[in-house]
């Protein structure tokens, strides 16, 4: 598997529980479900990653862009939460009804700024890198690898 940039990520698991070890470079984690789901609760779910995700690069992008500027921001803190909401739409397959992904996220700048800089800083959230993949169209190729 080859990427333009380098990044791979590895997640292992068996096919008796649902813990997956995850490997991202020289980093390791556990990706996990709760309880009530199934798991074991070790490690983040996978949408709570897609969360971090998010919010790591929010964060980033936002410090970044005020040190640029020179802006004086002291702390980024996003808080994100995902989920589920009905849409009404019924399928002709299920008669089930849709429902759509909503993650809302929560932005709180510490610093002395004032509010075009904190509105601008606003608009940089949304023009993220992992913003800007959630919102596209993204193309997933899976294929089966070498059984090892």
């Amino acid at each position: 598997m080859s990427q333009n940039d380098g990044m791979s990520v590895v997640v292992r698991g068996a096919a008796d529980i649902l813990t997956q070890a995850i490997e991202v470079g020289p980093h390791r984690l556990l990706g996990d479900e709760l309880v009530e789901h199934g798991g074991s609760a070790k490690g983040p779910s996978p949408y709570e990653y897609l969360l971090v995700a998010l919010g790591t690069c929010t964060s980033m992008t936002l410090q970044l862009y005020a040190n640029r500027k020179g802006w004086s921001l002291e702390r980024v803190t996003i808080r994100l939460r995902h989920t589920k909401v009905p849409t009404g739409n019924t399928t002709n397959d299920t008669k089930a009804k849709d429902a759509c992904d909503r993650i809302e996220r929560e932005i709180e700048l510490t610093g002395m700024l004032d509010d075009a800089q904190r509105q601008r800083l606003l608009d940089i959230a949304r023009k993220c890198p992992v913003n800007r993949t959630l919102k596209s169209e993204i193309d997933i190729q899976t294929r089966l690898g070498c059984q090892g």
